[in-house]
C-alpha cells in the first residue's frame, strides 16, 4: 500500500549520524515508475555532489555511468533507490556500481513485497505494517497539537477520526491538514465525511490511481470485482477465487488449475498492498482477505476507468440469461425458474435439503454451496450430469451432501470436482468405495457420517467387526476432515498434507497409520477423535509434520522423541485437563516458531515455559508462546469446570 512510510523510514535511516558516519558516500534516487538510465544515474550523482542537473544532462548514459562508477571507487557507499516498481531499473544501474568488498549498502523501498527475491532469494526485506488505531491517534496529536496535546473534549472524536485512517500514516498527514484549518467545533462533520474528503484530495487520490494504473490488465477486473463486495468485509478466499472463475476473470496458467491460476491472481494484488490478509491457512496462504477503505472507495468512485458496478436494487434490471453468478438469499430450495438459465456458473442457496433433478439443466455449474443447512442435502441422480462442477460445499461440516448410491455403474464420472462436502449413510456397504472411486479428482473433502437409525455410541473397541474405509485410492487428495466416523480403520493416499479427526473414538495405537504418511504437513486431533490416557509417538513418525493440533482430548500422559517433531513449527493445545504435560523434546525441535496452550493444567503451562527457556538457550528468541486459562491444578478441578463439552464449529473452512 502507497503511503505506510517506506520512503519516510528510509530517509530517516539516510540521515541518521551513525549511517552518515560510517559511509563515506551516500546517493538516492526515486526511480517509481517512469524512469529511465539517464535520469537516474544523474540523480545519483547531483545527491552526491549537489551539483545542480544541469552539469550532467548533456551527457551520454557511458559517460554517466562511468562517472559514477570513479566516484564510489574504492570507496563505502550506501545507495538508495526509492519507490523501485520492478527489477530492471535495477539491471540498469547494477553495472555502474564497483564491488568493493568494504560493506557498501544498497537500500530500496518498493511496495512489492516479492521484489526483493528478484535481487536476493534468500534476503528477508523489512514489511512496514500499518499503524495500530493507538498509533495512528498519536500520529494525529502530534501533527495537530506539537507538545500541547489535544483538548479532552476533542478526544473522543480524534480518536474515531484516527481509526478511518485505517493505519495509513498518509492518510493521517492529510487529515491532519484538513483538521488544522477546521474549527474545532466542526469535527464531527469532518468525521462523518472524512472518507469522501480524503478521496477528494489530490495527493492521496493520484497516489492511489497509480498503484491502479499499473496493474496488468488481466488484474484489474479481480480488483475491481472487490467492489461488489461490502466495505470492510472479511472474505473467504476460496469462495472469492471461484467467483472470479465462474465470472470468466482467469486465464489457466500452464501447469497449473484454475483455482491456483486465480491464487495467483489474488497473491499478486497482495503482493502490492491493494488486498490485505486477515487470516492465514495453517498450512500457509491465505483464507480470508480485506480491502481497504479507501481502495474500496476508489473502485466505487468511477475514477478507475469505464468498469461500472450496479447497485444490488439495479440487478434485476439485468437479463437473466446473461448472469453467471447467483446467491438465493432467503430461498431454501431452488424455484423452477433457475433450471432454464443454463449460463450459471455458480449458485448459492441457503437451508435446502434437497436439490432438484432439474438442477442438470445448469449444464455449465462450477460452484454449488449450501449456507446454513437444515440437515444433509440429498442430490438427484441428475447431479452426475454437471460435467464441470468443481466445487460442491456447506458451510456446515456436519451437514454434507449425500450422493445417490443407485445405478452408480452407469453414471458418468465427476471429473473436475475438487472440493466437496460429503454425507454418507451408515451402513456403508460398499457405497462408499464406488462413490469415491467416481470422484477422481477430488483435493479437499470433508466427510461426515449419519446414522440410518439412532444408536449407541459406537467406538473401535466396540464395533463387533472392523470395516476399513479406503480413501487411498483418491490420489489427488491433499485435505481430508473425517467427522463421527466410529469404530474404523482407514487407508489414506500418500500425498495427503492435511487430516482432521472429530469425534471419531480411534485408539491411539491406530494413530501409527497416520504417523506413517511421508507427506502429512498438518494434524488436528478435535474432541474425543483419539481416545485413551496414553500416547506414545514411535521413532521415525510424522516426519514433514508443521502443524499439530489437540483440543479436547482426554490423553493423560503424551511421550515422544525429537525427531517425531523434525519440521514442527506450530502446537496447540486446548481444552485437554488431563494432560500432564507436553513432551520435553520440544526443546530441541529448531524449527519451533509458536505454542499455544488453553484451559489446560498448571502442570502443561509450567512444561510451555521450560521449553522456552529451553529454545532461548539455544538461540531462538523468536519463539512465540500463548498461555491462557492454565489454571487447573488438579484433574477433579478442571474437569469440573470443563465438563460442558462443545459441539463442533459449523464454518465452512
Amino acid at each position: 500500500m502507497p503511503g505506510l512510510g517506506k520512503t519516510t523510514l528510509a530517509n530517516k535511516v539516510y540521515i541518521a549520524d551513525s549511517v552518515m558516519s560510517h559511509f563515506h558516500v551516500r546517493c538516492w534516487c526515486c526511480v517509481s515508475q517512469m524512469y529511465s538510465m539517464h535520469s537516474l544515474l544523474v540523480q545519483l550523482l547531483c545527491s552526491i555532489s549537489s551539483e545542480s542537473p544541469n552539469k550532467y544532462l548533456k551527457k551520454n548514459e557511458n559517460d554517466l555511468a562511468e562517472n559514477l562508477r570513479q566516484v564510489l571507487l574504492r570507496r563505502r557507499y550506501l545507495l538508495v533507490l526509492d519507490d523501485l516498481w520492478d527489477v530492471e531499473a535495477w539491471n540498469l544501474l547494477e553495472k555502474s556500481l564497483p564491488n568493493n568488498a568494504n560493506e557498501s549498502r544498497i537500500l530500496f523501498t518498493s511496495r512489492f513485497q516479492n521484489l526483493s527475491s528478484q535481487f536476493k532469494p534468500d534476503s528477508k526485506p523489512y514489511h512496514l505494517c500499518p499503524l495500530t488505531d493507538e498509533e495512528s491517534w498519536t500520529l494525529l496529536q502530534k501533527k495537530l497539537f506539537f507538545k500541547e496535546g489535544c483538548p479532552p473534549t476533542l478526544s473522543e472524536v480524534g480518536f474515531q477520526i484516527a481509526k478511518t485512517c485505517r493505519g495509513l500514516p498518509l492518510t493521517v498527514v492529510l487529515v491532519a491538514g484538513i483538521l488544522a484549518t477546521t474549527a474545532q467545533d466542526r469535527w464531527e462533520e469532518v468525521a462523518k465525511y472524512l472518507k469522501f474528503i480524503i478521496l477528494d484530495n489530490k495527493d492521496c487520490k493520484k497516489t492511489l490511481e497509480l498503484s491502479y494504473s499499473h496493474l496488468p490488465d488481466y488484474l484489474k477486473p479481480c480488483l475491481l470485482y472487490f467492489a461488489a463486495f461490502q466495505e470492510d468485509e472479511v472474505i473467504n478466499v476460496r469462495r472469492l477465487l471461484w467467483l472470479w472463475i465462474a465470472e470468466g476473470l482467469v486465464q489457466q496458467a500452464k501447469g497449473k488449475s484454475l483455482e491456483e491460476s486465480a491464487y495467483d491472481y489474488l497473491m499478486a494484488l497482495i503482493s502490492r498492498s491493494l488486498v490485505v490478509v486477515t487470516k492465514q491457512r495453517t498450512m500457509g496462504g491465505a483464507k480470508a482477505c480485506q480491502l481497504h477503505d479507501l481502495v474500496h472507495d476508489l473502485l466505487l468512485s468511477g475514477l478507475v476507468g469505464h468498469y461500472y458496478l450496479t447497485e444490488k436494487e439495479e440487478l434485476g434490471t439485468l437479463l437473466p440469461k446473461l448472469l453467471r453468478v447467483l446467491d438465493l438469499g432467503g430461498y431454501n430450495c431452488v424455484p423452477m425458474e433457475v433450471a432454464s438459465l443454463v449460463h450459471w456458473r455458480y449458485l448459492v442457496l441457503h437451508g435446502t435439503r434437497s436439490i432438484p433433478s432439474a438442477i442438470e439443466n445448469l449444464s455449465r455449474l462450477e460452484t454449488l454451496i449450501v449456507e446454513h443447512p437444515f440437515d444433509q442435502i440429498e442430490l438427484p441422480n441428475t447431479i452426475w450430469n454437471l460435467k464441470r462442477l468443481s466445487y460442491l460445499c456447506t458451510t456446515d461440516r456436519t451437514r454434507g451432501f449425500i450422493f445417490p448410491a443407485e445405478n452408480l455403474e452407469v453414471s458418468p464420472n465427476l471429473v473436475h470436482l475438487d472440493t466437496l462436502n460429503l454425507t454418507i449413510i451408515e451402513p456403508f456397504s460398499q457405497s462408499l468405495q464406488k462413490i469415491l472411486a467416481k470422484l477422481p479428482t477430488i483435493r479437499r473433502l470433508k466427510c461426515s457420517c449419519k446414522r440410518s437409525q439412532p444408536a449407541r455410541r459406537l467406538t473401535f473397541a466396540t464395533r463387533s467387526s472392523k470395516e476399513i474405509l479406503e480413501f487411498d485410492c483418491m490420489r489427488q487428495l491433499e485435505s481430508l476432515h473425517l467427522i463421527e466416523l466410529k469404530g474404523y480403520e482407514f487407508k489414506f493416499p500418500l500425498n495427503l498434507k492435511k487430516l482432521t479427526f472429530i469425534f471419531n473414538y480411534q485408539p491411539w495405537s491406530e494413530i501409527s497409520t497416520i504417523g506413517k504418511l511421508p507427506n502429512l504437513e498438518v494434524l488436528k486431533l478435535w474432541t474425543q477423535s483419539f481416545v485413551g490416557e496414553e500416547w506414545v509417538m514411535k521413532e521415525g513418525e510424522f516426519p514433514k509434520l508443521r502443524v499439530l493440533e489437540l483440543s479436547r482430548l482426554d490423553i493423560c500422559n503424551w511421550t515422544a522423541s525429537s525427531n517425531n517433531f523434525s519440521h514442527l513449527e506450530e502446537l496447540v493445545v486446548i481444552d485437554c485437563w488431563k494432560l500432564e504435560e507436553v513432551p520435553s523434546c520440544l526443546g530441541e525441535c529448531h524449527t519451533l516458531e509458536m505454542m499455544e496452550v488453553k484451559k489446560c493444567r498448571e502442570s502443561v503451562a509450567k512444561s510451555v515455559e521450560k521449553i522456552q527457556e529451553e529454545q532461548m538457550d539455544g538461540g531462538n528468541e523468536l519463539l512465540k508462546i500463548i498461555i491462557k486459562n492454565c489454571d487447573y491444578t488438579n484433574c477433579s478441578e478442571a474437569e469440573g469446570i470443563c465438563s460442558e463439552r462443545g459441539s463442533i464449529s459449523s464454518h465452512y473452512t
